[in-house]
């Protein structure tokens, strides 16, 4: 009789390779993928029957209020859970003036879609970058003892709570604070609170890395920095336990929902989030990510639907809740 040592248990039979019919597979499968557990991100303009499409990012566009719609509602009959919106205005500003307009494309797609698509979770995107005409995520001021521009936190956190309050009012189930500002969270939560939309959860972007891979997101949103980048605010790729002190942070401050971005760089991270904090955790396959694997595919280097697959059971395994990912209605179909 032979014994095996797994886990600090010994067993007294060797065990056996389980024949894996598909049947099995799924029954013995410990990480399992769900439709309900994605969320699909929407691009929305301004205009009517507008599909533009992104040319680095194959099958994603700037859609019109009405096709966002139409999108939503063809998420929701294919089983996934969500949707999260990001604002194209017609007209920028210094000041990112337009991310609260209560007439802005991303509000406008939040009253429709909760008027006309039943039991779809609507996340909006609270941020500047897509609204300044400078593309920064926040207000720009200049040191005047070094000279040097920089982002004015506080006064950028008050422009982020008129955003967010802004969703709330048009409808939204999440807004979603992704510009790494100090105190955002708090700041938001305590105004949502105070107008009575205590129901309405905060999703933080609380472990943004500063990644090379957001640059089809950043043709889709047209919120390139028109100079500089976002080193000051996003995190530093080499750093983890940062990582947990700025979730730990936004948690305290309120947040509901925590977020690692982007995914597959960082599924250590995710992976320590999780298991640390114990909290519902979402994490963005981000545009980059989804960019390399629609080319590949392209170019018959790999099999699309099986790497799609194989890379969101990743992150799920890794202790994902919730995936961000433009695949969010391939892939629901194929589950």
């Amino acid at each position: 009789m032979t014994t095996t040592r797994v886990a600090q248990l010994t067993l007294t039979h060797r065990p056996r390779r389980l024949r894996r019919t598909p049947a099995l597979r799924a029954l013995v499968r410990e990480t399992k993928l769900a439709p309900d557990h994605f969320i699909y991100p929407l691009f929305v303009r301004e205009g009517t029957g507008e599909r533009r499409p992104v040319a680095s990012m194959p099958g994603v566009f700037q859609l019109s209020v009405d096709e966002a719609v139409r999108e939503a509602a063809a998420a929701k009959q294919e089983g996934v859970g969500g949707v999260i919106l990001f604002g194209l205005p017609s007209r920028k500003d210094a000041a990112g003036s337009g991310a609260s307009d209560p007439d802005a494309p991303v509000q406008v797609a939040v009253r429709a879609i909760k008027r006309d698509v039943r039991d779809l979770i609507v996340v909006t995107d609270v941020c500047l970058c897509e609204y300044t005409s400078h593309g920064h995520c926040g207000l720009l001021v200049k040191d005047d003892a070094t000279g040097e521009t920089e982002i004015a936190n506080d006064a950028s956190v008050e422009e982020l709570v008129k955003a967010a309050l802004s969703h709330a009012v048009a409808g939204a189930d999440i807004v979603a604070p992704s510009d790494m500002m100090d105190g955002r969270v708090g700041a938001i939560r305590r105004a949502l609170d105070e107008r009575g939309f205590t129901n309405v959860a905060i999703m933080s972007y609380a472990a943004k890395y500063c990644s090379a891979f957001y640059g089809p997101f950043r043709e889709a949103a047209d919120s390139a920095p028109a100079f500089g980048d976002r080193r000051s605010h996003q995190m530093d790729p080499a750093n983890v336990d940062e990582a947990l002190r700025e979730v730990w942070l936004d948690l305290d401050e309120g947040a509901d929902i925590v977020m690692v971005k982007p995914a597959l760089p960082y599924l250590d991270v995710i992976s320590r989030v999780k298991m640390e904090f114990g909290v519902p955790t979402a994490a963005y396959h981000v545009s980059g990510e989804y960019a390399m694997l629609k080319a590949a595919a392209e170019r018959g280097w790999i099999d699309e639907e099986r790497a799609m697959l194989e890379t969101l059971t990743s992150i799920s395994r890794a202790g994902a809740d919730i995936i961000l990912t433009y695949f969010a209605r391939q892939a629901a179909r194929l589950l």
